[in-house]
């Protein structure tokens, strides 16, 4: 049996924390009081849509951009994005002094595209799937000379998206499950990495919508496919995770215990449970691992946290969630 070579490891993650700590500052920890009574266990929220960008994101963006060379940072960047990568690279690509161009579908929600633009990158809009910004973005390299920095599928990337874990363990030692909203799978694979190397028994739990699971779909089947986009609320968990994937698959394959799926309603619960419980607006994709607990979807063990990963969606999503689900109790 041939051993799997690993793209990353644990001082890989550390690596990067120290490289990114500059920019990307640790994100609070909080306690939920409402879902630990509901479920009869601590349940901790790791706010990622605290960051400056509004994501997880730009952990793995930041150690990926801050260790090019002064040649590739002077060409300038493109990435192919959801929403959230993209508003992540735009940052940092100002913060840098640095070209960047923002490929992304006609999906993406106006108001991430609003705020990308905002942040003084380029953008171009490109068909409906990131299959199709993708295509866009590895020409732009070709033609142009730009660096791709790819959302999910890269190990500094991976490596970024892991220096969760890392403040997880720091200030939860005790955590023993860990619930996100899972897409290609960056994330996941970086805190498969971080976690698993200190606690190998903590489970790693990724949540997907119905209306675009392809990381699900692709596991099911042992091998990356293609799965048909549809509007959903957790529009940030749309996307292929490319035909060709070299690293977050098999990473998912070894590091996550469960994936769960959530209808739109499931997700629209975790988003107004946040809003009406911790005064906070998220995203669908960032709702997620709450609405897998809310509807008894997740198995828990005995501390529990939950990444919180982004906080972009328009105003008039939340305006229409809070409308419907007035009447709605969560006890």
């Amino acid at each position: 049996m041939t051993r799997q070579i690993q793209p990353i490891t644990f001082e890989d993650i550390q690596t990067a924390h120290k490289r990114i700590t500059p920019i990307v500052k640790k994100s609070p920890l909080i306690y939920s009081p409402v879902l630990s009574e509901i479920t009869g266990t601590p349940i901790y929220l790791k706010l990622e849509n605290l960051n400056v960008s509004g994501s997880f994101k730009i952990r793995g963006a930041a150690n990926k951009m801050l260790g090019l060379t002064p040649a590739q940072q002077k060409r300038g960047v493109t990435t192919f994005s959801t929403g959230n990568f993209g508003m992540s690279v735009a940052y940092l690509a100002k913060t840098l002094g640095m070209k960047a161009i923002i490929c992304i579908s006609g999906r993406v929600p106006k108001a991430k595209v609003n705020l990308i633009r905002d942040m003084g990158a380029q953008i171009e809009i490109i068909g409906q799937s990131q299959d199709d910004a993708q295509q866009r973005s590895y020409q732009l390299e070709k033609e142009h000379g730009l660096t791709v920095i790819h959302p999910f599928d890269d190990p500094e990337v991976i490596a970024g998206q892991g220096t969760i874990g890392l403040e997880l363990l720091e200030d939860l030692p005790e955590v023993d499950t860990v619930i996100g909203g899972l897409s290609g799978g960056g994330m996941h694979s970086g805190l498969g990495v971080a976690l698993k190397a200190i606690e190998p028994h903590v489970q790693l739990l990724g949540v997907s919508t119905v209306k675009g699971a392809t990381m699900y779909e692709s596991i099911k089947q042992g091998k990356p496919v293609a799965v048909e986009e549809q509007d959903t609320l957790a529009d940030s968990l749309l996307g292929g995770i490319g035909d060709h994937n070299q690293y977050t698959f098999k990473m998912i394959q070894q590091y996550v215990d469960e994936i769960m799926l959530l209808d739109e309603e499931e997700i629209a619960d975790g988003m107004y449970f946040m809003l009406k419980n911790h005064q906070m607006i998220i995203e669908g994709a960032a709702a997620s691992g709450i609405g897998a607990i809310l509807h008894e979807k997740a198995n828990l063990g005995t501390c529990v946290a939950i990444i919180i990963s982004g906080c972009s969606v328009d105003t008039s999503v939340i305006m229409d969630i809070a409308n419907q689900y007035q009447s709605k109790s969560f006890k």
